[in-house]
């Protein structure tokens, strides 16, 4: 049998030029976009040791890490695989600064497991996190920059749906089922599986009308008129009622500012459950149903840092959208027709004026293009011509 040495790992791939040029675009064009909105770049280190990368975030982000042993320490270390919590320790502990700090960054993780068949397990993550804040006005901020970087790389319609896990917090402490009997409760409500819920919490000893609340959570999705059914159920909880008002209030403030972003709710989105506090977001393509940007509030995730802070931040995967970039403006391209009796020097000299004017110049043998310029030996000089 032969071993074919060169093929990448499934949820590998390798990035080859021309979607290359168009990411790279795209990262640059991101990271200068969230500099205007006063967000700082961050490079996070590519290993850290597990203990900091993974305290406070929960099991999923512990499946997906890859982990490797320190040969100097004899420490278990990991592979990022979610910059977050990074950005967060650099928040806590590497700055330290008081009042809000904004942070940005764009940089490859790496899952041992893909999120989904067709996941990339190598993704492009560009994202910004606003720490130090914990009033509604940085919740409208973070999501309004989001959908300005996607308004910038020129996408499309996209759908944004908002929702909040302590709503789901709220009802399983109430409830005061078991670890397991919660995460029982926690895959239907993620299925929508709503007759299933209300068997499960009624033979776990759950009453009414809480039973009934948890059974009806993972109905309660749609436009606003989720939020209004949502208003009902809650009538008898104020601080959950609360939750709904900053969902109508926020989603109101983006509407006015984006009116062309499709706007819905999921009250059961319960994504990243064991990692956010409270506001959590997602954007999809509609025409494909693709998720290419997720966040949400992570309150106090720098406490074990020494410095338990209000959180909030959202990441968009570049990889995922590859398909949709737009490509750069092209140099214009020159080809250099060897001729070995010329001036050397001279040649150096023109080619290195034409570089820094912005042409890409490309020397030696080179496959040759209908709208490339040439520069030519002639009459004594090196000439630029029409390749025509």
């Amino acid at each position: 049998m032969t071993i074919e040495h060169w093929l990448l790992p499934d949820g590998v791939e390798d990035v080859l030029p021309e979607t290359a040029r168009k990411i790279e675009y795209a990262r640059r064009s991101l990271i200068d976009l969230f500099g205007q909105w006063g967000y700082r770049h961050v490079m996070p280190a590519k290993l850290e040791f597990l203990e900091s990368l993974l305290t406070g975030t929960g099991r999923d982000l512990d499946l997906k890490t890859f982990k490797v042993i320190d040969q100097l320490s004899g420490r278990m270390m990991g592979l990022p695989a979610d910059l977050t919590p990074q950005v967060a320790r650099i928040d806590a502990h590497s700055l330290g600064q008081e009042g809000p700090t904004r942070l940005c960054y764009a940089d490859f993780v790496l899952h041992s497991r893909p999120d989904h068949m067709l996941a990339s397990r190598n993704p492009l993550k560009v994202g910004a996190e606003l720490f130090g804040d914990a009033s509604s006005g940085a919740d409208t901020e973070i999501i309004s920059l989001m959908l300005a970087g996607l308004e910038a790389l020129k996408l499309g319609a996209v759908q944004l749906e908002l929702g909040d896990v302590s709503l789901f917090r709220a009802l399983l402490s109430e409830a005061g089922l078991t670890p397991s009997q919660e995460a029982e409760v926690f895959e239907l409500t993620q299925n929508k599986a709503r007759d299933e819920l209300s068997i499960l919490v009624k033979r776990y000893g759950v009453a009414d009308p809480l039973a009934q609340l948890i059974a009806e959570l993972p109905m309660l999705s749609g436009g606003t008129e989720a939020l209004l059914a949502a208003q009902q159920w809650l009538k008898d909880w104020p601080t959950l009622l609360k939750a709904i008002a900053h969902l109508q209030s926020l989603s109101e403030q983006i509407a006015a500012r984006f009116p062309e972003v499709q706007l819905s709710f999921d009250l059961s989105e319960l994504r990243g459950l064991h990692y956010h506090t409270g506001l959590v977001f997602s954007v999809f393509l509609p025409d494909s149903g693709r998720v290419i940007a997720k966040g949400g509030r992570y309150d106090n995730i720098g406490a074990v840092f020494g410095r338990a802070r209000p959180a909030t931040g959202f990441d968009i995967e570049l990889l995922t959208i590859a398909d949709r970039l737009q490509s750069p403006p092209m140099n214009r391209r020159v080809r250099v027709v060897s001729e070995p009796a010329a001036d050397q020097s001279e040649l150096w000299q023109v080619c290195d004026a034409l570089r820094r004017d912005g042409f890409e110049v490309v020397e030696g043998t080179s496959i040759e293009n209908a709208d490339d310029q040439v520069l030519v030996w002639l009459d004594g000089a090196w000439q630029l011509k029409d390749e025509n």
